[in-house]
């Protein structure tokens, strides 16, 4: 039988509370996000189209780290919402590139506030050394640990 006084308490790891601001930020990002009818992986999607003209579906899907097929889905569900329009491509006829119509254009800065107010409902208990020391520490681990940075869950 093992003694559990030499079993470290779940609270006792720091992935389990990251675990618990990270679900509580993603969920209450994810709910203002569907009240504008879209979802978080919609939101990046376009928050990344807006940099760019058009892109081609590999270089997106390479940027969000999904596959093409994932992309296409994407792609799919946002030309349906008429945010994203599927172009030729103007060095290659027979491929396609990815492009915001007007409306996506418009919505990007509207989602981006909302992400902007998700940020200081759950992060504007902290000072602002706070806060820039966890970004730097968060940012620390990612690049340390090599792992992707954009992230659509």
């Amino acid at each position: 039988m093992t003694d559990t006084a030499t079993i470290s308490s779940l609270d006792t790891h720091l992935g389990y509370w990251l675990r618990a601001v990270s679900n509580s930020v993603s969920q209450g990002f994810a709910r203002k996000l569907e009240e504008e009818g879209v979802t978080v992986a919609e939101w990046v999607f376009l928050r990344m189209l807006f940099d760019f003209e058009a892109v081609s579906p590999s270089e997106l899907a390479e940027a969000m780290g999904m596959t093409r097929g994932a992309i296409s889905k994407l792609a799919d569900r946002l030309v349906a919402k008429d945010l994203v329009e599927r172009r030729a491509s103007l060095s290659d006829g027979r491929a396609q590139t990815l492009a915001l119509r007007p409306a996506g254009r418009a919505r990007v800065p509207v989602l981006a506030a909302l992400a902007d107010r998700n940020d200081v409902e759950f992060f504007g208990v902290l000072e602002e050394d706070e806060r820039r020391e966890l970004d730097r520490l968060l940012r620390k681990i990612v690049s340390e640990r090599g792992l992707p940075v954009v992230t659509t869950d």
